[in-house]
């Protein structure tokens, strides 16, 4: 799995496909949608588009590229089973590497049965990887306690310094579950935070590229979401700097529970 992946929620048409184009440019190699999103068209096409332009200068082929997406809603098997056939068919790749419930919503015989319908897509070659999002511990071990016949690779949640999420991502770790973090950027709410902006002066970065850093290092693999080619580049290059212990014990101290969009990790 790629260590970043673009996001594109929130973004449509041909705003989407110039988003993905310039971040497969750009040497991003996974691209993170969701039925939700209403782009998964969108999102394959210029995947396809991409491979088979001048720009793809390194030969890359569909299996270089990590595509995403997931399950607008838990349901009972047959309706699951067959929304991601749908998935399958309208980004056009021939599969989808991981496939994720997009959320716990919906009850435990929904979450059960929808998970059923992941792992028969697994099975059957639909899909690749198979995980959740925005499940909560208490989700997390009731799927564990169903003994599915594939554990959940990963659990994406909204994670970043404002938001640590600490008690669903040490049950993760703890259960080789990957972090995923989404809006890792914080949705630009915290940009000019004063210690954003005092380490990213330190670090000569900007502070999207601090954020991703801090995300890597603590293990995650971080959705940054931009439309703009120049932010898409750089929040994608965070090689050249490491932040130190200190420093990302100071990130850490800034959580202050900021949720920028839903949660829904504590749902029945």
């Amino acid at each position: 799995m790629p260590q970043i992946h673009l996001g594109v929620y929130l973004t449509q048409g041909h705003e989407t496909s110039q988003a993905v184009r310039w971040a497969l440019e750009a040497g991003y190699r996974g691209i993170d949608s969701a039925q939700m999103y209403h782009n998964e068209r969108e999102s394959g096409q210029a995947i396809m588009a991409f491979l088979s332009s001048e720009a793809n200068t390194a030969g890359l082929t569909r299996e270089d590229i990590h595509f995403t997406s997931k399950l607008a809603s838990n349901s009972l098997y047959d309706a699951a089973r067959k929304s991601i056939k749908q998935s399958v068919k309208a980004c056009g790749l021939g599969y989808i590497d991981l496939f994720l419930l997009h959320s716990p919503y919906g009850g435990k015989r929904a979450r059960l049965e929808s998970w059923r319908a992941v792992e028969d897509a697994i099975h059957d070659g639909e899909i690749k990887i198979g995980g959740v999002s925005n499940y909560g511990v208490k989700h997390l071990q009731e799927l564990i306690a169903s003994q599915p016949r594939v554990m959940p690779a990963v659990n994406q949640i909204e994670v970043h310094p404002f938001n640590t999420r600490a008690d669903i991502v040490n049950f993760c770790q703890e259960h080789d579950i990957v972090v995923e973090a989404y809006a890792p950027l914080v949705r630009a709410l915290r940009m000019n935070h004063p210690t954003i902006v005092s380490l990213s002066s330190k670090y000569s970065c900007t502070p999207g590229q601090l954020l991703v850093r801090w995300s890597l290092q603590h293990g995650y693999v971080p959705l940054p979401k931009s439309v703009k080619k120049e932010r898409i580049a750089e929040n994608g290059s965070v090689e050249g700097f490491q932040i130190d212990e200190g420093d990302m014990k100071t990130m850490d101290g800034l959580d202050e529970y900021l949720v920028t969009d839903w949660d829904p990790t504590d749902c029945p």
